[in-house]
């Protein structure tokens, strides 16, 4: 068992093919699901669902959230990995992208994606979840790979689907 999900453990940075990925995702989300049910303090989820998708993604490098603290400026939230940039500017880099348009960035190449910021020079790939609550940008969900390609769109529309379903609620306090 993995440190909170029962899961097959994997050596940290493996990658595995997408349908294996997809497979390891599908079965980790309804344990996810259940330990955030009936929280509201986003903090206290935000560190949750860092720790449950660092075990269940171990493609990842980095996984975390970086919070909105100003009218364009996000801050290093809860997260597992190697140390995050501090503070990201929305006008920088594919998590400043993805709180600019609200939209979720699917890098393959981060050398390819123009104002990429490099917290992890290892990083290769990059996938990046707005979270949005009550109709306000509240965060992002940030995952980066020392892989090329190492997140598909299905993954990045699951990960779409729980973060809507934990934050998008009336009752979360951020």
């Amino acid at each position: 068992m993995s440190e909170g999900i029962d899961l097959v453990p994997l050596a940290r940075e493996t990658l595995l093919d997408e349908p294996a990925r997809l497979a390891r995702l599908d079965a980790a989300l309804p344990q996810i699901r259940a330990v955030l049910a009936g929280e509201t303090d986003a903090v206290a989820m935000q560190a949750t669902l860092a720790c449950l998708l660092w075990e269940t993604l171990v493609q990842t490098n980095w996984c975390g959230f970086y919070r909105r603290i100003g009218e364009t400026l996000l801050s290093v939230g809860p997260y597992q990995g190697t140390m995050g940039c501090l503070r990201i500017d929305f006008a920088r880099g594919v998590c400043g992208a993805c709180a600019r348009t609200r939209e979720v960035q699917l890098v393959p190449d981060v050398e390819a994606f123009p104002g990429h910021i490099g917290c992890d020079a290892r990083s290769r790939s990059e996938l990046v979840i707005p979270v949005v609550s009550r109709g306000e940008l509240r965060a992002v969900l940030d995952l980066d790979s020392p892989h090329l390609a190492a997140f598909g769109r299905a993954e990045a529309d699951r990960l779409l689907a729980l973060v809507r379903e934990v934050f998008d609620r009336d009752d979360v306090v951020f």
